[in-house]
């Protein structure tokens, strides 16, 4: 009896760091077909990694969405539950998980076509929700997320194939230039970074409140820094930057006096379903690396 060997296109978690050309397209729908972002904006994700839309969403809806996020992360329910994440310093939440699923405020936005209708046209296919969290940066000393992949991440422990997933960002607080913003390298989703070391058994209970598995080494991102630069982010709330799952990323400690929330949505290709790990002992839970594929209608 013979068993059938996945072709693994990312390898990654192995002894040492290594990378791989890209072995997918940026944008998977035919040229010219129909949807939201023009067709410069999509030359640009495919060139850069990312694209911003400097009102995505309006005060008003911003003002309904930061209400929302304030109810859920003082609920303790929600903070007792296993979907919200807490800082260890200040014992403040830091984000809550799958939050389509727990808000039917925010399962609206999921829904909304200037969110979702973007995703498809990136992705050229139908598409469901990977992952969903509102993310809480507050003053004085909210820590950031350190530099990675999110596609390294989502391959080596959830199981996505290929790289068809694209993430959005919205903004429900000013993104300033000093509290604690999205950074990202612009072009670094064109090669895949292959991290060292083996994934430990349940590394998301870790990993979600710092990242140790799957983090590059100071001297890759270093030559990547050097090869694609750094771009950082700012805007109002209601913005929004729409990212690849490729792109190397992350964000500083929030020092300021002044918060930083968004909600951050992750939509794959119904065609991209999530398989078991390829470097990792065990599945994920499904509300960080969802199993249920059905498409956002």
């Amino acid at each position: 009896m013979t068993t059938e060997v996945r072709a693994d296109l990312y390898p990654s978690r192995g002894a040492a760091e290594m990378t791989t050309p890209r072995q997918d397209p940026v944008i998977w729908s035919a040229p010219g077909a129909p949807g939201p972002i023009a067709a410069k904006d999509l030359q640009s994700y495919e060139h850069d990694g990312f694209l911003t839309v400097d009102q995505l969403i309006t005060p008003d809806e911003v003002a309904v969405y930061r209400a929302e996020l304030d109810r859920l992360i003082t609920d303790p329910l929600i903070r007792a539950d296993e979907r919200s994440i807490v800082e260890k310093q200040s014992q403040n939440v830091r984000s809550v998980f799958e939050v389509h699923k727990i808000s039917e405020v925010f399962a609206g936005l999921v829904r909304d076509e200037r969110v979702v209708g973007r995703a498809r046209q990136i992705l050229g296919s139908d598409v469901y929700v990977h992952q969903s969290r509102i993310n809480v940066k507050p003053g004085f000393g909210a820590s950031g997320f350190y530099w990675h992949s999110d596609f390294e991440t989502w391959h080596a422990e959830d199981g996505l194939p290929n790289m068809r997933t694209v993430s959005v960002s919205i903004a429900l607080t000013e993104n300033f230039d000093t509290n604690g913003g999205l950074m990202i390298m612009p072009g670094s989703h064109k090669t895949f970074l292959g991290c060292a070391g083996e994934t430990p058994k349940d590394n998301y209970k870790k990993s979600l409140q710092m990242q140790d598995a799957g983090t590059p080494s100071d001297e890759a991102l270093t030559k990547m820094a050097d090869r694609h630069g750094i771009r950082l982010f700012t805007g109002k709330a209601g913005s929004a930057t729409w990212f690849d799952c490729n792109a190397m990323h992350g964000s500083g400690d929030n020092i300021t006096p002044y918060a930083r929330s968004n909600v951050f949505i992750v939509f794959n290709s119904v065609e991209n379903t999530a398989q078991e790990p390829f470097a990792a002992p065990i599945r994920r839970p499904e509300f960080i690396g969802a199993r249920d594929f059905t498409p956002v209608k």
